[in-house]
């Protein structure tokens, strides 16, 4: 049975849905911004927080293994931790890399610029089927561009060369930020209207 503050508290969670839509677009703005004019310590900066997310991944990953082992059969426990140890020398590989100079450092670079190119086309084709979709939603193009640019970029990372990663990675992490957050303030934010 609702209750007469029903209607008000979902016009309070659209409004507050809204708002968290609009300041995450605001914020993607100002980091595509940030990572356009610093393009390849933005290439640095992502590539360090994805060696810290598979040494933490790993670890985790052991613990969860280990801590459900009872639970799980031999081999599924065995290629679990196989996984995690996988997550684990890959991210400390690349915090290797990456303090040991900007030469050592290219490599896990240019590897997460080919893994970023993949996920570029995939979250592409998603974005334009999402918009097309919901042509009956105002702002709808956005969305569209927002795919499209997103699956040129990506296709654009997996045809370039090996040195022109350092810099082109946080460049085309800068562009889609900035696409992504004109989407969110444009399009996105349509789905939490402010009142019902």
């Amino acid at each position: 049975m609702l209750t007469p503050d029903a209607p008000s508290s979902r016009q309070a969670m659209g409004a507050a849905l809204r708002a968290f839509t609009l300041a995450e677009g605001v914020m993607l703005i100002v980091l595509g911004v940030l990572a356009l004019v610093f393009p390849v310590l933005a290439s640095k900066w992502v590539t360090a927080v994805v060696a810290i997310a598979f040494l933490v991944g790993g670890l985790v990953g052991w613990i969860s293994s280990l801590l459900r082992s009872p639970g799980l059969s031999r081999a599924i426990t065995f290629w679990r931790l196989v996984t995690s140890t996988l997550f684990l020398v890959l991210g400390v590989w690349m915090i290797q890399q990456m303090a040991a100079g900007p030469a050592a450092a290219a490599i896990p670079m240019a590897g997460l610029a080919l893994a970023i190119g993949v996920v570029f086309v995939v979250e592409g084709m998603v974005e334009v089927l999402v918009a097309t979709s919901h042509r009956h939603i105002p702002g709808w193009r956005w969305g569209l561009v927002n795919g499209l640019v997103t699956l040129a970029l990506g296709l654009l990372i997996l045809t370039m060369k090996f040195w022109s990663l350092l810099w082109v990675v946080g460049t085309l992490v800068g562009i889609s930020f900035l696409f992504s957050g004109i989407d969110l303030l444009r399009f996105s934010a349509s789905f939490h209207p402010e009142q019902d």
